[in-house]
């Protein structure tokens, strides 16, 4: 019995030799390859990450670009590894592509956020503190993270908008110059003096040291309405100054029409009628 037991050792220890001897050189090989694979490609993300910080990318972006090109090239050297151990890479490759297919049809609507996200942080169309139009919503720009873009709106609600639906929008960035035409329409009575009334705004303009004077004030009769006929005021302000100013336009515009007896009409219809109609009425 101790006779056959020893036997199966002896079998059992030359097939593990053999077996090293096999693959013992693959094995050391594969590793060696593993380390040096790994160590290159961490020398390469971390040039890429001082390029792309030289080159003033933004910080949201910067470390999700660099893990995605590490683990990109980590696979790229895994595979001929695994073909070195003996694995077929066909079938490795199958089943990595079967893998990739069915977690993309699961998370289709993240990766197309994800998409957005990335196309919003190389594009940047706008950046956080801009007040921004965009997808039926508006607000400040608070955060740009990879899957949504966070708002802040004037009365203070907090908006997560999908960047997939966000990088396919129409957006419309108020902050991304310094300077904005302010443009206000005031109605004035067919029967007031338009000079005059030009004149008033002219008057209100001048005061307002804030309005620049390049672009020039302008001030044009815009349209004649059913009602009234509307006087346009057309300036040029710094964004930051843009509502007060236009909150303070409005007020003096009333108040001092109010005292120079210009009138503002409202919407109003004459109806006439015949001899016959009237006499219909009073019956």
């Amino acid at each position: 019995m101790e006779e056959l037991e020893l036997s199966k050792l002896e079998q059992y220890w030359d097939s593990a030799q053999d077996l090293l001897i096999q693959f013992g050189g693959k094995f050391v090989l594969a590793i060696v390859l593993l380390i040096v694979g790994f160590w290159i490609i961490n020398r390469i993300t971390a040039f890429l990450n001082r390029v792309m910080k030289k080159r003033e990318m933004d910080e949201s972006l910067r470390p999700f670009l660099t893990n995605l090109i590490s683990i990109t090239l980590k696979v790229i050297v895994l595979i001929p590894i695994i073909g070195i151990l003996g694995v077929a890479t066909s079938s490795f490759l199958a089943i990595l592509g079967s893998a990739g297919l069915a977690i993309g049809l699961a998370l289709q609507g993240s990766l197309a956020n994800f998409a957005g996200g990335v196309i919003l942080l190389t594009v940047k169309p706008f950046e956080k503190g801009h007040f921004i139009k965009a997808a039926g919503e508006m607000g400040t720009v608070d955060q740009i993270r990879i899957f949504n873009t966070v708002l802040n709106t004037p009365d203070n609600q907090v908006v997560y908008i999908p960047n997939g639906q966000l990088a396919g929008s129409t957006i419309v960035n108020f902050s991304a110059q310094d300077t904005r035409r302010l443009v206000i329409d005031a109605s004035i009575g067919y029967e007031d003096d338009i000079s005059k009334a030009k004149k008033v705004i002219s008057d209100i303009i001048a005061a307002n040291k804030s309005i620049l004077n390049e672009p020039a004030p302008q001030v044009v009769v815009l349209s004649m309405a059913d009602s009234a006929v509307i006087i346009s005021l057309r300036v040029w302000v710094n964004n930051s100054d843009y509502w007060n100013i236009y909150f303070d336009l409005q007020e003096k515009i009333k108040v001092t029409f109010d005292k120079e007896g210009i009138n503002i009409p409202f919407p109003q219809t004459t109806l006439s009628f015949n001899k016959e109609a009237e006499a219909l009425l009073r019956k």
